[in-house]
């Protein structure tokens, strides 16, 4: 299976068994297109009155070569399938520290917060034991992960103080190294928080939607005013001090600014290196979800993003968009690509009370909790649906070209919007495509500068 796109005039070739990209020339481009279903007599009686016969048969000569190498055509990787380990090994816990939030965004998933219940902040017993879950059901994995997420984590301060400590010192005594991570709306993102996540090396994740008018349509406290100036102003105190090191500036884009790349571009001039914002996922009962005659505005405002990285490159002002990256060299292990997040297997969300989800997407939802921290996993069934609902177990990735590196997309989403962890959210399989091939032509340019 191969994938051959052009972008700007950029002719490429991804092989996608073996992730080998090849940049070609137009007569290179042509014959490898039609190299799968047609003879080299064919291929020749074809292309040799337009390109030449001596360069039509180099080319095919070099097609395969590298067939022969494995760098193109190669065969599936696991043609029997693939079968999870099923060991129970979780690697990362989402805490959610607060089911409250100091602002009432429009678009959020928990409900402003709440997730659907009662406004409620974690114990710091629920957080111990949470801890001491990951260090036994991480078994022998040397590294874990711990996420603090809400609603807003930092209205529990002292229990995510407190927890920092301790999962350092009980993560010492297993052996093992604990990586702590912080998303945050920003605005109780103070002095001495600052100095804290410097300290303790915390990787933060920083929201904020872009443009003023932008955020503030969306991003708005509970008195409806908006939150704009004041999470701009802790964040660029932040990011511009010395205790920043791990962050990200994370945004969400509605059907109210499909002209997202302008966003991007204000947050990258204010000085911010490394940049997510991501599509809204909503019912289309939301006057901010997209509609079907958004989506060829959406895929070429990521062309428009996609040019604007390339000429901030170019002139030595680098910006890493998260969607955008790309690791084709000792990139993620072949497990990885399969399962992606690891949602419901290897990867749970924490609630206040202590109980255990899939992710923070399926929190409140009953029929999918898995078990608690107090007494670990339960409902294995749970845990088995999710470890096998990988690209090879779903039809429409069967047949798609980027699911080495889409992952099957979102578990929740395609729940969501189809009723079945094995069918995959359509936007999000056309934007995730068109992602790709932009971090794919952005990833050879800039090889090539």
């Amino acid at each position: 299976m191969i994938h051959a796109f052009t972008f700007d005039d950029t002719h490429i070739v991804l092989d996608v068994n073996s992730d080998s990209v090849h940049v070609v020339d137009e007569p290179a481009f042509n014959l490898i297109k039609d190299y799968s279903c047609m003879p080299a007599e064919r291929l020749l009686q074809k292309y040799g009155p337009v390109y030449g016969p001596d360069t039509v048969r180099e080319i095919i000569q070099e097609i395969e070569e590298l067939v022969a190498r494995g760098m193109l055509f190669a065969p599936d990787p696991l043609p029997e399938g693939y079968l999870p380990p099923g060991n129970g090994t979780v690697k990362a816990l989402c805490l959610h520290l607060a089911h409250d939030c100091n602002l009432r965004c429009r678009y959020c998933f928990a409900g402003q917060g709440d997730f659907g219940g009662e406004r409620d902040l974690m114990p710091l017993e629920v957080g111990r034991a949470a801890i001491d879950f990951l260090m036994e059901a991480s078994r022998d994995r040397r590294h874990v992960e711990v996420d603090f997420f809400g609603g807003e984590p930092l209205l529990n301060r002292s229990v995510l103080l407190d927890l920092v400590a301790y999962g350092k010192d009980r993560s010492r005594e297993k052996g093992k190294e604990i990586k702590f991570t912080l998303t945050t709306n920003a605005l109780l993102l103070d002095p001495e928080m600052q100095r804290f996540i410097g300290e303790n090396d915390v990787a933060v994740v920083l929201s904020i939607d872009g443009r003023p008018r932008v955020h503030d349509r969306m991003r708005t406290t509970p008195a409806g005013a908006g939150s704009y100036r004041i999470v701009m102003d802790r964040i660029s105190q932040f990011v511009h001090s010395p205790y920043c090191g791990e962050y990200y500036i994370r945004g969400t884009f509605t059907r109210y600014n499909c002209d997202f790349s302008a966003d991007v571009q204000h947050l990258a001039e204010a000085g911010f290196e490394h940049i997510s914002v991501e599509p809204v996922v909503a019912g289309a009962d939301a006057d901010y979800a997209f509609r079907e005659e958004d989506v060829d505005v959406l895929l070429e405002e990521y062309e428009s993003l996609t040019r604007y990285l390339l000429q901030r490159h170019r002139q030595g002002r680098p910006v890493d968009f998260f969607h955008f990256n790309i690791e084709l060299e000792n990139g993620p292990c072949l497990p990885k690509r399969l399962t992606g997040c690891s949602a419901g297997s290897e990867y749970l969300a924490v609630t206040p009370a202590g109980d255990l989800y899939p992710c923070h997407q399926f929190v409140g939802r009953e029929d999918y909790k898995v078990g608690s921290v107090f007494n670990g996993i339960v409902n294995k069934r749970s845990a088995e649906l999710f470890s096998h609902a990988h690209i090879y177990n779903k039809k429409e990735c069967q047949k798609c070209w980027a699911k080495f590196h889409c992952s099957g997309g979102c578990h929740a989403n395609a729940l969501a919007f189809n009723g079945d962890l094995l069918e995959p959210y359509r936007l999000g399989c056309l934007l995730a495509r068109k992602r790709l091939e932009c971090a794919l032509y952005l990833k050879v340019k800039t090889q090539q500068a």
